[in-house]
């Protein structure tokens, strides 16, 4: 399934052309990571850019209707084995979920840590795989798969904030909302079935900000970003 958006003459066209321009913007990124803690658990997760039928796209993954994240929408990756990086366990799942191998010289760079409510902390890493002949769900894991293209995700309408429901008017006018609610819930509507929430929405929303749009860092941070109560499992 490819998911398109408008044209945006902007948006690298090619692989080699997106290469060059993510590392360049990845390089100029002071990401933040979170720092180790009692009980925290880390993953690594591939923002992994792929040749679509009318350009680049984004693979997103609905996962497999048993296990964690059941049915949630989700990138390629999972926790670290002992003695890996997040790139080195974002690449494993990366071929574990959807038979696609990466290498590290396939790495861009990383965004910033995004410290879920499940205790998690996801480390985002972007590559590009220039073949994706190889695409085979690992049915045991993954529902579906989804190339988004990067001109829909780069389109203005694909954001969207839903004012929590406990964020009355006295709040607002107090200005007394706790920072993850004072812009409301983000949902990234990249189609008519297809709303993603964070964490997987936060760190496509940044993807976009860093890399598509070319943002500075103050305005494309998401360590704050509210996540819905279901994802805490």
């Amino acid at each position: 399934m490819q998911d398109r958006g408008v044209s945006h003459p902007h948006l690298p066209r090619d692989i080699e052309e997106f290469r060059a321009l993510a590392k360049a913007r990845l390089t100029a990124f002071p990401r933040i990571a979170v720092p180790d803690a009692p009980g925290m658990r880390r993953a690594g997760v591939t923002l992994c850019v792929v040749p679509g039928e009318d350009g680049l796209s984004v693979l997103v993954m609905k996962r497999a209707y048993r296990g964690r994240n059941a049915g949630q929408w989700g990138l390629p990756g999972g926790r670290l084995e002992p003695g890996e990086t997040p790139e080195l366990a974002a690449l494993r799942e990366l071929h574990e979920e959807l038979n696609l191998t990466a290498k590290p010289a396939d790495v861009l760079g990383l965004l910033d840590d995004f410290p879920a409510t499940s205790g998690f902390a996801i480390t985002p890493i972007v590559v590009t795989v220039a073949d994706v002949d190889a695409l085979r769900p690992n049915p045991d894991e993954v529902f579906s798969v989804h190339q988004v293209d990067l001109a829909r995700l780069a389109d203005e309408d694909v954001p969207h904030w839903v004012r929590p429901e406990h964020a009355t008017l006295q709040h607002e006018l107090r200005g007394d909302l706790p920072e993850a609610d004072a812009a409301g819930l983000l949902q990234m509507r990249i189609g008519p079935k297809m709303t993603i929430h964070a964490p997987t929405g936060a760190l496509l929303w940044q993807f976009r900000a860093v890399v598509l749009l070319g943002h500075s860092p103050a305005e494309s941070r998401v360590a704050h970003f509210t996540q819905p109560d279901w994802t805490r499992h």
